[in-house]
């Protein structure tokens, strides 16, 4: 494994999008266990990318014009969903107290979606990995599911130490209404933002 790979994945993790805006919302509103699992969630969503990379399907998106406008607006179509439902539910953002939280399963379903019907993901991994791998290398395929372990791995702890940033400090931020609403606001749209540059991605 070379150190350029390392430096890629980082700076890919690292950067701001849909996962890191879905655990940053989880650790604000549910703490920190739900920062995590949500991180987990959003690394799981990598899943399907990776086997259509492995298996070709990725060469297919990337030629096939009709198909990857289907999967692109699929995920401008959720990510607005976020957004709407973020401003409307008062509660997306807030401290529980009385009230039951979000299970496990609500916040992984949710998080395995926001990195499901993103495909630049796929794009991504089919134009990435392969920079990594020889082509005359006799397991190339077993190489690039360690590469893209690799790269589950990353995600998995950026994200959680996202979330977990996020939780530490929810106690100063979600006992002032209005900065809750202007959260709400903010995440929403990001998610909205987020969106419009999906939707203005070329193939």
């Amino acid at each position: 494994m070379s150190l350029a790979f390392l430096l890629t994945t980082l700076v890919v993790v690292a950067t701001p999008g849909t996962g890191v805006v879905y655990t940053l919302a989880a650790g604000l509103s549910r703490g920190r266990r739900a920062s995590v699992v949500a991180a987990f969630a959003c690394t799981l969503g990598i899943v399907p990318h990776v086997i259509a990379t492995v298996t070709g399907v990725a060469a297919l998106l990337n030629a096939g014009a009709a198909a990857f406008q289907i999967l692109k607006y699929a995920g401008v179509a959720y990510l607005l969903h976020m957004a709407w439902g973020t401003v409307r539910d008062k509660d997306a953002i807030a401290v529980e107290r009385d009230t039951a939280p979000v299970s496990a399963a609500q916040v992984i379903v949710r998080g395995v979606l926001v990195n499901l019907l993103n495909p630049k993901l796929t794009i991504f991994f089919f134009a990435f990995l392969p920079q990594f791998v020889s082509p005359d290398e006799p397991h190339a395929v077993v190489r690039m599911l360690g590469l893209s372990g690799v790269f589950m791995l990353a995600t998995f702890v950026v994200f959680a130490a996202y979330g977990v940033l996020a939780a530490s400090v929810r106690s100063h931020v979600t006992s002032r209404p209005r900065v809750m609403t202007w959260l709400r606001r903010g995440f929403a749209g990001s998610f909205v933002a987020l969106g419009a540059k999906l939707a203005l991605t070329a193939r």
